[in-house]
C-alpha cells in the first residue's frame, strides 16, 4: 500500500512538471468523455419527457386501418362499423374516423391555410390540451352535421388577436366552397406537450370538426381509410385489437382477406424509443472514438516521457530498483492523465446535458430533464481508467525493461 502511494506521488510530480504537455494529452479523453455523458444523458432525458407525454395521453390508443388489399369502396370502414366496434366491443371508450381536409381563410389578420380534423365528439380523447374557453363540439353536432369548431389559443391568436372566440366564425373555403364554422371552444396545450403537439412557424391552423360536416363541401362522409379507437384502462389493448379485426371482417364479410390493420399507440411509442436509442447509441460511439485518439495520444506522450526519462531509469535500477516499480510508476501516470480527463470530461458532460436540454426546452415548450444514470457514469469511469491502463502499458513495460548500463550510456 505504502509503494502505492509512493508511485501515485511521483506520478504526480511528474504530470504536474509538464502541466501543458499533460492537458494536451488528456484533452482527447476530455472531450470523448464529455461527448458520451452529454449523448447519452440528452438521449435519455428526452425519452422520458416524449414517454411521459404519451403516457398522459393515454396507452390506450389503437389505430384501425385499410391495408393496400382493402382499396375497394366495399372494404373501406363505414360509420356503422364505428358505432358497432363502440356499443358491440367491450373494453372500448369511444370511436372516431381519422378524416381531414384543408381550406383557406381570410380575417383581418390575413389569409390563412386551414386544417381541418374531422371526427366524432370522441376525438377529444386523443388530444394533448386542456380546454381553456367554452367545450367540445357534441355527439348531436355530429349526428346533425353542425358546422362547429374547436380552435387552438395559439391559433385563434393568430386569426383574431385573441383568444376570446368562443361564439364566432371562420369562413373556410375548401375547393371553391365556403362555409361558415362557429367556435364553440377553445384548447390550451398542456403543460410538457411539445413533442406530441409539436409546432412550427407558418404551419396551418387547425380546427377539429363533427367529420359530418364536411358534407357541406360536396363529399359524403360515410367510409374512411383509418379510424382510431379508446381502450379504457382496464381492457388488454391487443385483445381489444383482435376483437377490433374480428367485427370488421365479419361485417364486411373478408375473413382471412387480411383487409384491417392494427397498430396500437404503444407499438408506436416503442418503435420511436428503438429510433431514439438506436441513433443516441450510434452518436455516442462516434464521439468514443475520441477515447481511442485520446488513449493513443496517452500512450505517445509516455513514450516521449520514457525516452526523456531514460538516464533517470538507468539510475533507479542501478541503485536496485525493481522491473515491477518501474512498471507500475509509469502506469500510475497514464492512469492518472486518464482519471483526471475522465472526471473533467464527466463534468463537462453533465453541464453540456444541462445546457442542451434546456436549450431543447426552449424551443419546444416541453420540459426535458437530462437523464442522468449513475451506471452511465460509471461505465465512463471505468472505460477512462481501462483507456489508461490498456494505452500505458507498452511505454511502461519499455520503461520497466530497459538495461540500467544501457540507460546510462544514451546519456
Amino acid at each position: 500500500m505504502g509503494n502505492m502511494a509512493e508511485y501515485v506521488k511521483m506520478a504526480f510530480k511528474n504530470i504536474t512538471a509538464n502541466k501543458g504537455r499533460s492537458f494536451l494529452t488528456m484533452l482527447g479523453i476530455i472531450i470523448g468523455i464529455s461527448s458520451v455523458i452529454m449523448v447519452m444523458s440528452v438521449g435519455e432525458g428526452t425519452a422520458n419527457a416524449m414517454n411521459s407525454e404519451v403516457a398522459d395521453l393515454g396507452t390506450g390508443q389503437i389505430s384501425e386501418y385499410c391495408s393496400d388489399d382493402a382499396m375497394t369502396e366495399e372494404a373501406w370502414i363505414t360509420s356503422e362499423d364505428l358505432t358497432a366496434i363502440k356499443e358491440q366491443l367491450e373494453g372500448v371508450d369511444g370511436v372516431t374516423p381519422n378524416d381531414s381536409s384543408s381550406g383557406s381563410t381570410l380575417t383581418g389578420k390575413g389569409e390563412f391555410v386551414v386544417q381541418l380534423n374531422g371526427g366524432t365528439e370522441d376525438m377529444q380523447k386523443s388530444m394533448n390540451y386542456n380546454m381553456k374557453r367554452g367545450s367540445y363540439f357534441t355527439s348531436a353536432d355530429t349526428e346533425e352535421g353542425n358546422r362547429v369548431c374547436v380552435i387552438t389559443d395559439n391559433d385563434a391568436k393568430r386569426l383574431f388577436g385573441s383568444d376570446d372566440v368562443v361564439g364566432m366564425d371562420i369562413e373556410v373555403t375548401i375547393n371553391e366552397i365556403t362555409g361558415s364554422y362557429r367556435i364553440v371552444g377553445v384548447t390550451q396545450q398542456k403543460e410538457n406537450g411539445g413533442f406530441v403537439s409539436y409546432t412550427y412557424e407558418g404551419m396551418p391552423v387547425t380546427l377539429d370538426v363533427p367529420y359530418t360536416s364536411f358534407e357541406h363541401f360536396g363529399w359524403e362522409s360515410d367510409s374512411f381509410y383509418s379510424a382510431t379507437v379508446f381502450a379504457n384502462d382496464k381492457a388488454s389493448g391487443e385483445e381489444v385489437a383482435k376483437d377490433i379485426i374480428h367485427l370488421l371482417e365479419t361485417r364486411h364479410r373478408c375473413a382471412g382477406e387480411d383487409y384491417y390493420q392494427i397498430q396500437s399507440f404503444q407499438d408506436m411509442v416503442a418503435e420511436l424509443n428503438t429510433m431514439l436509442a438506436i441513433v443516441t447509441t450510434f452518436i455516442s460511439c462516434v464521439a468514443a472514438i475520441s477515447l481511442i485518439v485520446g488513449g493513443i495520444g496517452v500512450m505517445n506522450i509516455m513514450l516521449v516521457s520514457v525516452t526523456e526519462r531514460t538516464r533517470e531509469i538507468g539510475i533507479r535500477k542501478s541503485l536496485g530498483a525493481k522491473t515491477s516499480s518501474i512498471l507500475m510508476q509509469f502506469l500510475a501516470e497514464a492512469a492518472i492523465l486518464t482519471i483526471v480527463g475522465g472526471i473533467i470530461g464527466i463534468l463537462l458532460g453533465l453541464l453540456g446535458a444541462v445546457g442542451a436540454c434546456g436549450l431543447m426546452s426552449a424551443s419546444m415548450g416541453s420540459t426535458i430533464h437530462p437523464g442522468i444514470k449513475v451506471s452511465t457514469i460509471l461505465g465512463a469511469t471505468l472505460f477512462s481508467c481501462g483507456i489508461g491502463v490498456f494505452f500505458g502499458i507498452y511505454p511502461a513495460r519499455k520503461a520497466a525493461k530497459l538495461s540500467p548500463i544501457e540507460a546510462l550510456r544514451r546519456n
